[in-house]
């Protein structure tokens, strides 16, 4: 990329979703690998940000991550052993410490839940409730129309809230 002005107009618009397209890479493969599929994703979005034609850089960026993550997955890069979820990497800072315990402990519920439910669910899951995006957001980037994402979200919390509920019971 010679040309000054794009480069800096990239590490305007794209940059600052470096952390969503890490995050979402993460719960995409839940594996060590996210950092270098986010990396890698973040390369392939310089390379072709000529192509941007505006809209959400944000939704631009997570499509290019959702590409290269389940391009990875596909090629069977994606089996072997998966770590547990990093809590540290996630965790707010709290008042005390009791609220502390009690937040991590209800956060290591929820991301228990999370990961029964099947990759599509739970690809729209953290699109909508953990990245905040809209609903033409995520259709653009899932390629799917909007309907199909809002009763996809409406059974992917259904499950959610079935898998919630059954670990309560334990």
């Amino acid at each position: 990329m010679a040309d000054h002005e794009e480069r800096a107009r990239f590490e305007e618009l794209v940059l600052p979703h470096l952390d969503a397209a890490y995050n979402f890479a993460r719960w995409l493969v839940r594996r060590p690998e996210a950092e270098d599929l986010a990396q890698e994703a973040m390369l392939r979005a310089l390379r072709y940000f000529s192509g941007f034609r505006g809209g959400s850089p944000r939704a631009w960026l997570l499509r290019i991550v959702r590409n290269t993550c389940y391009t990875w997955l596909e090629r069977g890069r994606g089996t072997g052993s998966e770590l547990a979820f990093d809590e540290e990497l996630h965790a707010r800072s709290e008042v005390t410490p009791e609220s502390l315990a009690l937040a991590g402990a209800e956060r290591e519920r929820v991301v228990r839940a999370l990961e029964t439910l099947p990759a599509r669910f739970r690809e729209i899951l953290v699109l909508r409730e953990l990245e905040g995006l809209s609903y033409r957001e995520i259709a653009d980037i899932t390629e799917a129309p909007i309907g199909t994402i809002m009763s996809s979200l409406s059974r992917a919390r259904k499950q959610l809230k079935a898998a919630l509920s059954g670990e309560s019971e334990k």
